[in-house]
């Protein structure tokens, strides 16, 4: 059965041009030597025993340099004696299986035969105790057995709530480190009081597990290492807060107020934790308001899903249309076990399957109302994560013109 009329089928689609967005640029020639700087700081150096056991604490996110800065902390940890070793920290990820999350490190180059350590993804986690609500709160048996536990993330502004704590250190004790039985319980908290129940949390394990310090890494807005920072565990809740500051004046945004047709080449795991990042393009189950200026969309179009999410598409149900090539790849228990576990299972509803991009633009276009169908706004982006460049229809490029973060690359 044909999805489209046949005036639909043979209306020519817009010629798309390549434009250039300008964003603020800090960022770390040599990570690894900031690393390095950073565990030499003597509050932190005296932290590190020789012959301690160290859990060093690596989630699922797609950090650009994330091997290059863990095998440096490693490395540190190392010379000053202690014996590291790496723990999952990844919450529901990789269908909460020893399995699946030793796959993700794998797929990020995380091995014991590339980093000379332990590599420890089991997911069985114990009882620490509860929040005031009775909320039990989960941490990971492995770190516990250690030592000194250091966390590294990166700092950004979460996809599902807001805060003034949102996605980082923090979370990553309290979620990703309590395997999908902590992830379960926490979310039970409903997102407007998610970033409070985030604070108790993360009090309580700062109080009851050996966390030494953790590495938070801040990144600009084309995905580029901005700054590497150890976070002493007495100021860490306190700290991070101001880094989240830090990491929102950072963020990348789109430079349009309306548009017709958003077409992302890819989302992921390794992009956002929600596959894409709900504050570029204001798409969410969960929640309605943003910190940044979101353009208005009608439609959303998606083409593929990355190798690194090995299958879990959570995000798939905020896109009207996707591919048959982001069907195929769908892995349905690795992406129901994370959205069950988040309480979001409307973000795993499938859209309309298209053949390929150009029947999912015709058909995103249809399911427009009062658009200028012979001169319609269209935006292809590579994804979240990068739009540094993306490619615009002719119908937006007045904007760009008069917009002096914007720059055509190849005038029409």
């Amino acid at each position: 059965m044909p999805l489209l009329l046949e005036e639909d089928r043979v209306r020519p689609l817009p010629k798309l041009y390549p434009v250039r967005q300008s964003f603020a640029r800090p960022r770390l020639e040599d990570p690894a030597a900031a690393v390095r700087r950073a565990l030499e700081d003597p509050d932190i150096a005296q932290r590190v025993r020789p012959g301690a056991k160290i859990a060093v604490a690596v989630g699922s996110r797609g950090i650009r340099n994330l091997f290059e800065i863990v095998q440096a902390a490693v490395a540190a940890l190392q010379k000053r004696g202690a014996f590291p070793f790496l723990v999952s920290a990844m919450g529901s990820h990789g269908g909460g299986t020893e399995a699946g999350q030793r796959e993700i490190l794998s797929g990020y180059g995380l091995t014991e035969e590339a980093l000379g350590v332990p590599v420890v993804t089991a997911v069985e986690s114990r009882r620490v105790g509860c929040l005031h609500d009775g909320t039990p709160v989960y941490f990971d048996k492995a770190a516990l057995s250690a030592d000194l536990i250091v966390p590294i993330n990166r700092i950004k502004l979460h996809t599902d709530f807001s805060g003034a704590l949102q996605s980082g250190l923090c979370k990553m004790l309290v979620i990703g480190l309590g395997n999908q039985v902590g992830c379960s319980a926490i979310h039970e908290e409903p997102p407007e009081r998610f970033a409070d129940v985030l604070e108790e949390a993360a009090a309580l394990l700062l109080k009851r597990a050996p966390i030494g310090f953790g590495i938070a890494i801040l990144e600009n807005a084309y995905d580029e290492t901005a700054a590497i920072e150890a976070v002493p565990a007495e100021t860490l809740i306190a700290r991070e807060k101001e880094l989240v500051g830090q990491a929102m004046g950072l963020m990348p945004r789109l430079f349009f107020d309306d548009l017709d047709v958003l077409v992302m080449r890819r989302m992921g795991k390794d992009i956002s934790g929600a596959g894409f990042d709900p504050n570029i393009v204001g798409r969410s189950s969960v929640r309605s308001e943003y910190p940044l200026p979101i353009p208005k969309i009608r439609r959303m179009v998606l083409l593929d899903l990355t190798d690194a999410s090995h299958g879990n598409g959570i995000g798939v149900g905020a896109f009207d249309v996707i591919t048959r090539e982001v069907f195929r790849k769908l892995d349905f228990s690795s992406m129901y076990a994370n959205a069950v576990a988040c309480k979001c299972i409307d973000d795993v509803k499938i859209p309309l399957v298209a053949k390929d991009e150009e029947e999912a633009v015709r058909v995103a276009l249809k399911a427009c109302r009062g658009i200028d169908r012979h001169n319609p706004r269209i935006v292809r982006i590579e994804d979240t994560l990068h739009l540094g460049k993306l490619e615009v229809s002719a119908a937006l490029l007045p904007e760009v013109s008069q917009n002096p973060r914007l720059l055509w690359l190849q005038a029409p």
